[in-house]
């Protein structure tokens, strides 16, 4: 237990203090005084004059317990409690390629894609900053993660479908929105230290289609999406991949070619376990729509003050309602 001040205390504890050395000296000079009256003593310790001396006193030390009691609560204690609560940053990787216009998810995959991630940003609570990427052909940016989500939702609604999606990409891009400084998986295939941010979740939407590949630091050395999980994997980033789309698939119409396209569950499964996170399957608006309360970002546990005044307030006063009661049932006044 803490003290915001603990100088009212010492001085709360010396007022208690002196009043129960003052009662003390009071009946030392009150057992003198009726001695020295010649007073019956037998008749005091044996009769009813020991019932209400006994209840007096006790009125009088309820009421100095009361008193110090009151100087612990003015004190302003606190008690130290863990608390646990969804905290750190999101980044919802949204994929706008061509395939993500195909419509086996009504009315599109985008649009219900879109959907589900404008309700995971309403639920998530103030604590949690969030951020949109969205990825075609070499990931860009939509929006850096902030507190206020207003500005993420409006990120989301302004996404439109097209060119090719490289995952890799994506997890690089949401990884530089975390970190606010641009990250490229090593050229030699390992993974780069980036830090550790464990309260970091990334989401992806995706059919998961891989098509474009994905080059690292202007380079052109390929950087596929597993060379890209390794790296938010060592740095403790979570990614939890959504499938948009139906594994029976469809085609859709890209810059005038028919092209067939189906959700590719196996490669986002592998990249969500790559980093310790989940997959979870959307073939359909309604599955889309429960994506809000499925998704479990990890919990950080603070140890915050648990004020205990108003605790210590009431024992207080429940401590001096019964010295006061006793005292005056018994002497006929408070003090």
């Amino acid at each position: 237990m803490s003290l915001a001040d603990p100088a009212l205390l010492a001085i709360g504890l010396l007022a208690a203090a002196a009043l129960a050395w003052s009662a003390i000296a009071v009946a030392r000079r009150r057992a003198a005084a009726l001695a020295s009256a010649g007073v019956a003593t037998a008749n005091r310790r044996h009769g009813p004059g020991r019932g209400r001396d006994r209840a007096r006193l006790g009125g009088v030390w309820f009421t100095i317990a009361g008193v110090a009691v009151l100087a612990i609560a003015v004190a302003g204690p606190a008690a130290s409690v863990p608390v646990s609560h969804a905290s750190g940053t999101v980044i919802l990787a949204m994929d706008v390629s061509g395939s993500m216009a195909a419509t086996d998810v009504p009315p599109s995959r985008l649009a219900a894609a879109k959907k589900a991630a404008l309700s995971f940003i309403d639920a998530q609570p103030g604590r949690v900053d969030i951020g949109v990427v969205a990825f075609h052909q070499g990931g860009f940016e939509a929006a850096l993660p902030t507190a206020d989500h207003a500005t993420a939702s409006a990120a989301v609604r302004r996404l439109t479908a097209g060119g090719g999606t490289s995952l890799g990409d994506a997890i690089l891009a949401s990884l530089s929105a975390i970190t606010r400084r641009t990250v490229t998986a090593g050229r030699d295939g390992g993974a780069p230290d980036i830090g550790y941010w464990p309260s970091a979740t990334i989401v992806l939407f995706s059919d998961g289609q891989d098509e474009a590949g994905s080059t690292s630091g202007g380079t052109g050395a390929a950087t596929g999406a597993g060379a890209a999980a390794a790296v938010a994997e060592k740095a403790g980033v979570h990614i939890d991949t959504v499938g948009v789309g139906t594994t029976g698939g469809t085609t859709v119409d890209v810059d005038g070619y028919h092209l067939f396209t189906a959700l590719d569950a196996a490669t986002l499964t592998s990249i969500s376990r790559a980093t310790g996170g989940t997959y979870h399957p959307a073939s359909d608006a309604s599955e889309l729509d429960g994506i809000a309360s499925s998704i479990d970002l990890r919990l950080t546990v603070t140890n915050e003050p648990l004020p205990l005044a108003g605790a210590f307030i009431a024992l207080a006063l429940v401590l001096l309602a019964a010295g006061a009661v006793l005292t005056v049932t018994r002497a006929g006044r408070v003090v």
